[in-house]
């Protein structure tokens, strides 16, 4: 493991220099791996694997959507594609990355399927940790291990694509083998990990959804929100707003803190941005800190997951669902956003 400052405290982290793929292809060799589920994370995971010379197979409903786009991604029925419960019999680890409800759904047939020494693998630690409300407890002979990619799956798929890998964080829940850790890692590296950092089932639960509802979705699309309304209010152009809001942040400026920082970042804007930045930046902070208390503490008390479960099992939750999306999709601020994209270079030839 390397040891890295993370601004004055040190971590240990494991790279793809360190724990090669030439290794996780030794640790994963004999393993069959199954996917289970193939809407968010599942396709992403399932053909870096595959592309990595993995075993892999996917498990899904047969005949749905999501069936179909795994045919469509190559894998084939009844040669590495089959139901859910049939790929979870037929693999030594199974990856269980079906919805945090659908998880909770399909837990008994699951559960049935594992056999003395498998690996139960998660990319979220929701369901374990709030066994209470998702009734999924594994059974004390299989390793239960967790690598949860710091991304959508989307993005693993392109990282990976693009050869830059993505950051993930590791978690050992249960060693039933004395191989868990092992393969942890091998299948870290393998679905595309750069590098991996170590957590627990419940640290990566608490950050996950308050980061979700926090920073990197609910928070960032309210304060979007937020400032193209004032702008509007007076008298700015939709396409005015949308730019000062959100296509300057995400085309500009966010590119140059991923590259080398926010300290960097302000010191490559005009003098006139990095004055107001610095002069403003703490009164949002101190504004929002008591919000991000709340969402904590509602995470942890497990009302949130009390929330996605209750919601996402309601026989109407996809119908209106889109509903909600199909409202936010035909707001004034991302109809703009649809022109604004639009009259991009690259989707103008």
């Amino acid at each position: 493991m390397a040891q890295i400052d993370f601004g004055g405290v040190v971590e240990e982290v494991i790279t793809s220099e360190e724990f090669t793929l030439d290794r996780a292809r030794e640790v994963l060799a004999r393993e069959t791996v199954a996917v289970l589920g193939y809407g968010v994370q599942g396709p992403g995971q399932a053909m870096n694997l595959r592309d990595n010379g993995i075993q892999v197979i996917v498990g899904q409903r047969r005949g749905g959507a999501s069936w179909e786009r795994a045919v469509a991604d190559g894998f084939v029925p009844d040669q590495t594609l089959f139901p859910i419960e049939e790929a979870a019999r037929r693999a030594t680890v199974v990856q269980y990355l079906l919805s945090d409800a659908g998880q909770s759904a399909m837990w008994p047939a699951v559960k049935a399927c594992l056999r003395p020494g498998d690996a139960l693998y998660f990319s979220h630690g929701f369901s374990v940790v709030y066994k209470d409300q998702t009734r999924v407890v594994p059974p004390a002979n299989v390793d239960v291990i967790l690598v949860a990619p710091k991304g959508s799956g989307t993005t693993v798929r392109r990282n990976f694509l693009d050869g830059s890998g993505i950051n993930s964080s590791f978690a050992i829940f249960q060693d039933a083998t004395g191989r868990a850790r092992e393969r942890a890692l091998a299948l870290g590296i393998a679905i595309g990990s750069g590098y991996l950092f170590p957590t627990t089932f419940e640290k990566e639960v608490h950050s996950d959804l308050t980061g979700e509802r926090g920073v990197l979705m609910g928070c960032l699309a309210g304060v979007m929100e937020a400032q193209y309304d004032l702008l509007r209010r007076h008298g700015h152009s939709p396409s005015e707003a949308f730019n000062e809001t959100v296509e300057e942040l995400t085309q500009s400026l966010i590119r140059l803190v991923a590259e080398k920082g926010m300290d960097w970042m302000f010191a490559n804007c005009s003098t006139t941005a990095q004055r107001g930045a610095l002069d403003w930046a703490p009164r949002f902070r101190d504004a929002v800190a008591p919000v991000f208390d709340t969402l904590y503490r509602s995470v942890v008390a497990g009302e949130e997951t009390r929330r996605v479960m209750e919601a996402c099992s309601a026989p109407d939750y996809r119908q209106r669902l889109q509903q909600e999306l199909e409202r936010l999709g035909a707001s004034e601020m991302w109809r703009a956003g649809t022109a604004v994209r639009s009259l991009r270079p690259e989707n103008r030839r």
